[in-house]
């Protein structure tokens, strides 16, 4: 029986890298899945040749190129600001919030609105780390759990980032809380032509100013073997318990 799945992320990219190939099968399965991005990742680093379009709005048609690579039928953004990865969130934009700042409750029911119009049957979102430790990401645990208990929404299932990854990313001196144990794993290698050709579509994302590549780049010109080993599986946890499989 088709479902309605919506897959809530913090950034424009978030999407391709930690559900690209669970929202791709659940389309190609006949699903409804519907994207939602809290904010829009003008903090990401890009090389500077993106600077002059204006890193947000290169960001959003990025976002809407990737989500049609996945069989999205919806895009909604937030439009809060960016928080940044760094120890001291910059001052508001003119006419925005950081993500951090916003109270949970208001982005909350904005969140809930859609979850109800939908009548979304899963809500993806991030575990309390939110995966890594990224200010917005945690903003996104928050705010998904919050709105899932305002409509009421069936199944919440948070994405499940691995431990190695998670201590290498995570923000210098932070603690990371206990998460709750892998439930569900999703096999999308049939699905990674798609799920990598998202992740690319982040064109602003691949390069810097830097000299060394990205790791966005590096980890999509892998070779086959090496792409399934990484990224043909896509894992979650359901706070319930249940293993019930998702797609």
């Amino acid at each position: 029986m088709p479902q309605t799945l919506l897959a809530f992320h913090a950034h424009p990219d978030d999407e391709a890298i930690l559900t690209g190939g669970t929202l791709a099968r659940a389309a190609a399965a006949g699903h409804r899945v519907i994207l939602v991005t809290a904010t829009d990742g003008a903090l990401g680093l890009a090389s500077s040749r993106y600077a002059a379009h204006g890193l947000a709005r290169v960001r959003a048609a990025e976002l809407h190129e990737s989500a049609r690579l996945l069989g999205v039928s919806r895009v909604e953004q937030l439009g809060y600001a960016d928080s940044g990865l760094g120890p001291v969130t910059a001052d508001d934009p003119p006419g925005q919030v950081r993500f951090v700042r916003v109270p949970v409750d208001e982005a909350a029911e904005r969140l809930a609105a859609i979850l109800r119009q939908e009548s979304v049957d899963v809500l993806l979102t991030y575990d309390v780390n939110g995966g890594y430790g990224h200010p917005d990401h945690i903003q996104v645990h928050r705010v998904g759990a919050s709105a899932a208990q305002l409509a009421q929404t069936p199944r919440v299932l948070e994405v499940a980032v691995s431990p190695w990854v998670a201590r290498v990313m995570k923000p210098r001196g932070l603690a990371l809380a206990p998460v709750r144990p892998v439930t569900v794993v999703v096999d999308v290698r049939q699905h990674l032509d798609a799920k990598v050709a998202a992740m690319r579509a982040h064109e602003s994302q691949l390069t810097s100013d830097a000299a060394v590549p990205r790791n966005i780049d590096v980890l999509t010109r892998l070779p086959r073997t090496a792409l399934e080993r990484l990224l043909g599986r896509e894992r979650f946890a359901d706070p319930s318990g249940s293993s019930e499989p998702l797609v």
